[in-house]
């Protein structure tokens, strides 16, 4: 098992691919480990790290658990997963957007490939994160795509900005940007579901309608 990462543990990472999923895992569930386990697999990762963000800046906070719970419930999940990390290295850096997270993580593991994982949805509207294009320029980026979104991806802006850079085999950590889409039917499960399942139970028990942070 691996040891979570900290500010000061880049040496225990040197010579290693490891995979980074952002999100706020609220909950955590089998549909992140799928994706992690996808892309251990289509890019040859030693590990994938969870990093569990402290608030992203696109969601609303409220119905948000708290940190400390989204890191136990994430941590419980990957009980069985050794090459799944689940870390709160982004607290740790103190950044608020991924372009700096990422840029951080690089000065301090200097000797470790990383590659930005994330979803097709997220690439359609990635255009609205802050400096979007320095997170394609700092390391490779991996877009793991499903029905529909994989069809609706040639009209997004990072698409049109960085087709070319797209590749069909290994990504190039030396040449960037590299970037590529790994088409693949994903696991159904959502954050979103699980939290509008329990609103749905608590309302049955107490007789009392879900609250609308559920649903978000």
């Amino acid at each position: 098992m691996y040891t979570p990462p900290t500010l000061y543990s880049g040496s225990a990472w040197a010579n290693m691919t490891v995979g980074l999923l952002g999100g706020s895992f609220n909950p955590a569930h089998e549909g992140h480990i799928h994706v992690s386990r996808l892309a251990m697999k289509h890019l040859a990762l030693d590990a994938v790290w969870w990093m569990v963000s402290p608030q992203n800046p696109l969601k609303p906070k409220k119905g948000m658990a708290s940190l400390k719970s989204r890191m136990a419930q994430a941590r419980n999940v990957t009980l069985q997963r050794p090459r799944i990390v689940v870390t709160d290295i982004e607290t740790q850096l103190g950044t608020r957007y991924t372009a700096d997270t990422l840029k951080k993580l690089c000065d301090l593991f200097p000797r470790t490939r990383f590659v930005w994982i994330m979803g097709a949805d997220n690439l359609r509207q990635i255009h609205r994160w802050e400096r979007w294009e320095e997170i394609f320029e700092t390391m490779p980026v991996c877009v793991l795509a499903r029905p529909p979104h994989g069809s609706l991806l040639h009209a997004c802006p990072a698409w049109e900005r960085f087709r070319s850079r797209r590749v069909r085999g290994y990504v190039d950590h030396k040449n960037l940007p590299s970037w590529k889409i790994l088409h693949t039917a994903l696991n159904s499960q959502s954050a979103t579901a699980i939290r509008a399942k329990k609103a749905k139970v608590k309302s049955k028990k107490y007789g009392t309608r879900p609250q609308e942070s559920y649903l978000s």
